[in-house]
């Protein structure tokens, strides 16, 4: 089976003033796993931040993580795919950072957020053809099964 991206990339950023521990587990229970990319940057302000990164490349990854984010936000994604994929057929999704460091998934409209990004596999690469494909995708995810673990 083809897989519905070619990458999907997960990114949050631990700034000096929260709590890391925090953000990291937040990012391990959403990925499934504790395994992702960690780095240490100077922020704007010569502040310590913190990126946490991960690339989900397997159609098993991708379909474990948005069973995790739950099939009422799955069907947020679905209602709105047309402003979330745009003309390269790019997928963007921001998740409230506040809110998931509480077990919860919600789609953020701010700044303070995890964000994701993937390219929607499409041939012949057009917005209408990525758009059905993860239309497809999110409604063939069965939602009752446990997410596996990477």
């Amino acid at each position: 089976m083809q897989g519905t991206f070619h990458w999907l990339r997960v990114n949050i950023f631990s700034y000096a003033t929260e709590n890391e521990e925090l953000i990291h587990g937040a990012m391990a229970e959403l990925l499934g796993t504790d395994e992702f990319d960690c780095n240490i940057v100077d922020s704007e302000h010569g502040n310590r931040l913190i990126v946490l990164s991960s690339e989900l490349s397997k159609q098993k990854d991708t379909v474990s993580f948005f069973r995790r984010l739950g099939k009422d936000l799955a069907e947020e994604i679905i209602a709105d795919l047309d402003n979330r994929i745009d003309d390269d057929c790019v997928f963007y999704l921001r998740l409230d950072k506040q809110e998931l460091v509480q077990g919860r998934y919600r789609i953020a409209h701010h700044g303070d957020v995890l964000s994701v990004t993937g390219k929607v596999a499409s041939h012949p690469a057009r917005k209408e053809i990525a758009i059905r494909n993860m239309k497809e995708f999110l409604n063939s995810i069965d939602f009752t099964e446990p997410p596996s673990l990477p």
